[in-house]
């Protein structure tokens, strides 16, 4: 393998065939690692379908676009604001903007045309969805910092990789205001899951992250980090469940959730943080729970309808 592919690519050998300048670019956005796309649109789909609307399969598909080009897009601008960081950490030194291929000059210009791509999506939106989306940016700006002064930058990505909830939400239910209890509930759930995931995928950099001074959730958790992912995924399992109960009370509509809870279960018993190779497994395998509370939404939404 080239030793400018970083190594939890997940397509290695589709990378290594691009020129090196495309390379370049398509590791800059992370596109060799859908994983973080999934996780950034599994939200909207969540929005959308717990709305009542149907599948409502063209406008996912434009969120999905947007899920891509702006996951693309925060990449890029969290890979410049961290470069010296990025330089002494071992995951992530060899990351194009940490290692020079790619100049902060090329890194803006790369930003700004996944902004454009991101515009196009925004533009398919109405009018109150489109300002729910402006209205994390701010969010989006501020996250790279969070590790600099806080343990928990798992939570403000939380905040962050779920607003899509909203938007497909509001896209859908601009007038719906009877429901906002349970719809904050299920975001509040969604950020539990954010913390607990991330926390599995920051266990890899633990030592690193402890020995240039950043903060997170895996550092805070010590040697509880089983039992804190533990508790965040149970908390966002009685959230969800909360807010499905404020939507639909009915304990067939909650118990839709037991899919997406046992895998979280599984992820916890399985989880070995000793395995070089076990902690990113398990948090990729969040596209799955993503998926399963896909499907519980949508049953939840759409059941009578």
């Amino acid at each position: 393998m080239n030793a400018d592919v970083v190594p939890d690519s997940e397509h290695r050998g589709l990378i290594e065939r691009l020129p090196q300048r495309l390379r370049d670019l398509a590791q800059l956005a992370r596109f060799d690692r859908p994983i973080g796309w999934w996780l950034l649109f599994w939200p909207c789909v969540f929005g959308v379908w717990l709305s009542g609307a149907g599948p409502q399969f063209v406008l996912l598909g434009w969120l999905l676009v947007g899920a891509i080009a702006m996951r693309g897009a925060g990449c890029v601008y969290n890979d410049i604001v961290d470069a010296r960081l990025d330089a002494q950490v071992a995951r992530t030194a060899a990351r194009p903007v940490a290692s020079g291929r790619v100049s902060r000059r090329a890194a803006w210009g790369w930003l700004i045309a996944l902004c454009l791509i991101g515009m196009v999506v925004l533009l398919q939106l109405r009018i109150e969805a489109q300002i729910v989306a402006l209205a994390s940016l701010a969010l989006v700006a501020a996250y790279p910092f969070m590790k600099r002064i806080t343990w928990w930058p798992q939570a403000w990505l939380g905040m962050v990789f779920n607003w899509g909830l909203l938007v497909g939400w509001v896209q859908l239910r601009p007038g719906m205001g009877d429901n906002w209890d349970a719809l904050a509930a299920i975001y509040a759930g969604c950020i539990c899951w954010v913390i607990g995931y991330d926390t599995i995928y920051a266990l890899q950099d633990r030592e690193d992250d402890a020995m240039i001074g950043i903060g997170s959730s895996a550092l805070a958790m010590g040697a509880r980090v089983h039992a804190g992912i533990a508790a965040f995924y149970g908390a966002a399992i009685a959230l969800w469940g909360l807010g499905i109960w404020l939507y639909r009370p009915d304990v067939f509509a909650v118990l839709a959730l037991l899919p997406v809870a046992l895998h979280l279960v599984w992820q916890v018993v399985s989880l070995d943080p000793a395995d070089p190779d076990n902690p990113l497994a398990r948090f990729r395998s969040n596209r799955w729970a993503g998926a399963l509370m896909a499907a519980a939404c949508f049953v939840v939404g759409n059941a009578g309808a």
